[in-house]
């Protein structure tokens, strides 16, 4: 049981942690970003590019994607506009996983002081900085936790079950890691945990990314729930999300047997390896889907109406 409480504990510690990276990032950049996001919206290239970076920089798909709806709900942006910006999201969610595969326990006592210290210091914008660097802190301590408490959990009656059927089929894997980020809003926390377990061996690489295709669907719930107030074309927008990770999922979740050993050989460390896989699907379903924006526009417009809003 105690185990359990720890484990819970991590994740709330994880997600604080990452509450406050994000806080620190968005109180340097945030501004900006709603400032000028809609300056690059006129090509669907630039659209596609610029949110990369921009995800990137909140560190959360999820956050840019409530600043994209917040635009659309608001007749500032128009749902059409909207999708490459949707498509290039996901890929810039991944710079936080590949960041994770990153091993950097050895500064957590050094993030921590100095983030402390600049926090202390009180002048932006080294305080945003310094809530940056105790949030980067927490999260390795965090990955350090979830690594010591991974066999302990595998163990346990409901940790074995739950690994056993991750083991026993990829589509309860995939089902796992749907549930898992849509409780905790959060894929970065799910892929943390992920990549925790790997690396002590208790679970595989090809479970592992179904996990990690899961986590791309149930990502999208935050971005779900904040176009309920935003009207028809708030909610295209966030439905486009949810259909383009369904339909990239769907095409590659056949296929995870067949690449295991193409992802296995990317990397020697296990967190390396799903960080790269993260990566390697987004860019792909993300450059395929890009071309056909045009025919996923009509697609959705035909699924959610808007009668208010132009073809």
């Amino acid at each position: 049981m105690m185990i359990l409480i720890l484990f819970v504990l991590l994740i709330v510690l994880f997600l604080k942690g990452m509450s406050m990276l994000r806080k620190g990032l968005i109180s340097l950049t945030f501004e900006k970003i709603e400032k000028r996001l809609l300056f690059f919206t006129d090509h669907p290239v630039k659209a596609f590019l610029v949110s990369i970076i921009f995800t990137g920089i909140l560190q959360s798909s999820s956050a840019f994607m409530v600043i994209v709806i917040g635009f659309v709900s608001v007749g500032a942006l128009s749902f059409k506009r909207s999708i490459p910006l949707i498509l290039g999201t996901n890929i810039g969610s991944t710079f936080t996983t590949e960041f994770l595969a990153v091993k950097l326990e050895f500064l957590i006592f050094a993030l921590l002081a100095a983030g402390a210290a600049l926090f202390i210091a009180g002048k932006s914008p080294f305080r945003q900085v310094g809530v940056s660097m105790i949030g980067l802190g927490v999260i390795f301590f965090c990955i350090s936790g979830f690594s010591r408490l991974a066999v302990p959990l595998s163990q346990l009656d409901s940790g074995a079950y739950i690994v056993q059927l991750a083991e026993d089929s990829s589509l309860y894997a995939l089902f796992i890691g749907t549930v898992l980020t849509a409780m905790i809003h959060s894929s970065s926390a799910c892929v943390g945990i992920l990549m925790s377990f790997m690396d002590q061996g208790v679970v595989g690489l090809t479970e592992a990314m179904s996990v990690v295709l899961g986590s791309n669907i149930g990502t999208c719930i935050t971005a779900v729930m904040a176009s309920f107030k935003g009207g028809a074309a708030a909610r295209q927008t966030a439905y486009a999300h949810v259909l383009f990770n369904v339909i990239g999922v769907a095409a590659v979740y056949p296929l995870l047997s067949s690449i295991t050993g193409f992802i296995s050989g990317l990397s020697e460390s296990p967190a390396q390896q799903i960080a790269h896989f993260s990566l390697l699907f987004n860019v792909v379903t993300s450059l395929l889907f890009l071309p056909l924006s045009n025919l996923f526009h009509s697609l959705i417009m035909f699924l959610i109406p808007n009668k208010n809003q132009a073809r």
